[in-house]
């Protein structure tokens, strides 16, 4: 993310394992949620003022808003990625809508209806790099809050912290 290597094939994500290649989108993430960022980043465009804190509760609470079911999805998403990419046997047909409906009785709460066609869509296991890789979305919020976490206890615009980050990770 912070390389200086002019070369375009070596520099950014080039080279990156795919377990963390999502890593610096969610943590960045992070700052857009605490309010002295936001008062920092953010005001009214007329008079200035930061966003007021009730709103912000409010936007952390919907944000937070059946996180858990998101995280559902994600596992059922990842998962089915998992299995398409390590189970498919050609010669037995591809199965795809009943390994979903397999993965959907382990990890699924709300059932989906019977009419769906979910995985005609799902363009991110077969294109733009993540076949197998779906996973590295949800593994990426883990290393994400892990990373911040730091800076929670040091402060979120402490120098050394943030330099500490940008030579070792970033």
């Amino acid at each position: 993310m912070l390389t200086r290597i002019e070369t375009a094939g070596v520099s950014g994500i080039s080279g990156v394992p795919w377990d963390a290649v999502e890593l610096p989108s969610q943590f960045m993430e992070n700052w857009c949620w605490e309010p002295e960022a936001l008062a920092f980043i953010s005001g009214h465009y007329e008079t200035g003022e930061p966003l007021p804190k009730e709103l912000l509760d409010k936007m952390l609470a919907a944000k937070n808003y059946q996180a858990a079911l998101f995280i559902l999805r994600q596992l059922e998403f990842g998962l089915f990625d998992f299995r398409l990419h390590a189970e498919f046997r050609p010669d037995q047909g591809a199965k795809i809508l009943e390994t979903l409906a397999e993965i959907k009785k382990l990890v699924a709460v709300v059932p989906s209806p019977s009419w769906g066609r979910f995985p005609h869509a799902f363009s991110h296991i077969f294109a733009g790099g993540y076949a197998a890789g779906y996973y590295s979305y949800l593994w990426a919020d883990v290393l994400a809050a892990d990373a911040f976490s730091r800076f929670e206890e040091e402060g979120i615009f402490n120098r050394e912290t943030g330099q500490s980050c940008s030579s070792t990770t970033f």
